[in-house]
């Protein structure tokens, strides 16, 4: 394993800001229609609101890695009066929630920051927040490379298909070919 630096790419929120208008959901669920800005599904988004409409409490969380398992810990927390649970904050696309989650298929979505050829000079849920809510940084960082392994590929792919079945996993390769 050797140590690379390579430019990360970070959205901070800034909760303060968020007046939750969900145009960062509606952009984000625009980019990435098949085809691109043909429909408007916020189920799509891989950024959604938590919010409480009461309390107006408001708080953009991003699609982050898929889990097979759900969480051990079921911690809540009190913002302004309101409970709240893990799973409202939480990134992860799991089996016990809907969120983050492909209407159609049921597979799990993740944030890609609208990476597109030729390249966005933003993603589009910072450009169209009008609250500077979202904010767009890139850091350099130093990590640790390592080759995959042609036996991990393999076996990711065969959990996949056992799961979601092997025409829904074709499709979805062939979806994300056609960008």
């Amino acid at each position: 394993m050797a140590k690379v630096k390579k430019l990360g790419k970070h959205i901070t929120i800034n909760a303060n800001n968020c007046i939750g208008c969900r145009a960062c959901e509606m952009a984000c669920s625009a980019f990435h229609a098949k085809p691109r800005y043909s429909s408007i599904n916020p189920k799509r988004a891989r950024i959604q609101i938590v919010r409480d409409l009461l309390k107006n409490i408001y708080l953009p969380v991003f699609a982050g890695q898929y889990t097979a398992a759900e969480c051990a810990g079921r911690t809540s927390y009190i913002l302004d009066g309101k409970e709240y649970s893990n799973c409202d904050f939480c990134r992860a696309s799991c089996p016990s929630r809907d969120l983050f989650k492909e209407p159609d298929s049921g597979l799990p979505l993740k944030c890609d920051m609208c990476e597109d050829t030729p390249a966005l000079a933003l993603p589009k849920c910072v450009e169209w927040c009008p609250n500077d809510a979202l904010i767009y940084e890139e850091r350099e960082e130093e990590i640790e490379e390592e080759a995959p392994q042609l036996g991990e590929v393999q076996i990711s792919v065969a959990a996949m298909i056992a799961k979601y079945g092997r025409q829904e996993v074709l499709e979805t390769i062939a979806r994300v070919a056609q960008r």
